[in-house]
């Protein structure tokens, strides 16, 4: 229960904790067993870089590297730190970009990957794949739907799984 306790969510059903038996641990840590959880934060960006390599302007293997602080209601409860690569560029301001992310919440690390195709009218609705993590989130998977509530703010909804 440790797990939601740090992410303030309010009911610990969905997923049970157990304590670690390693006998070389120096005290337990609880960790989450098998199950499925979601929930929503905000992610307020603190920076963005744009690292133009090659022909002047956005082509090929450009990255955006931005960072963000997340939010569960007021409450600050992490970090993110991300940079996605220009895969694909098209007329009009179309292109697409592999991203790779980290989430540093409240018990580890949640790593969040995937393909985003950005038209003229902008990236729409975002979805990533959780590839994994650390600590509490080991053996995380899942994924996070994200919205762009205006250009600093992003409303990430996240169905994390615990195998």
């Amino acid at each position: 229960m440790r797990l939601f306790k740090l992410l303030g969510l309010g009911t610990a059903t969905a997923l049970a904790t157990v304590v670690a038996s390693a006998s070389s641990a120096p005290a337990a840590t609880p960790t989450p067993k098998t199950g499925e959880l979601t929930f929503r934060l905000v992610a307020k960006q603190t920076q963005i870089s744009f690292v133009d390599v090659g022909v002047p302007g956005p082509s090929q293997g450009d990255e955006f590297v931005t960072s963000a602080d997340l939010y569960r209601g007021s409450t600050k409860i992490g970090t993110q730190g991300g940079v996605c690569t220009l895969t694909r560029t098209a007329p009009n301001d179309e292109f697409d970009e592999q991203c790779v992310n980290t989430l540093t919440l409240p018990g580890g690390q949640l790593t969040v990957q995937g393909l985003i195709s950005v038209t003229s009218a902008g990236p729409g609705d975002i979805d990533l794949a959780i590839t994994g993590g650390t600590e509490l989130y080991r053996r995380a998977r899942g994924d996070v739907h994200a919205v762009l509530l205006n250009p600093t703010d992003t409303q990430l909804t996240i169905r994390l799984v615990i195998l």
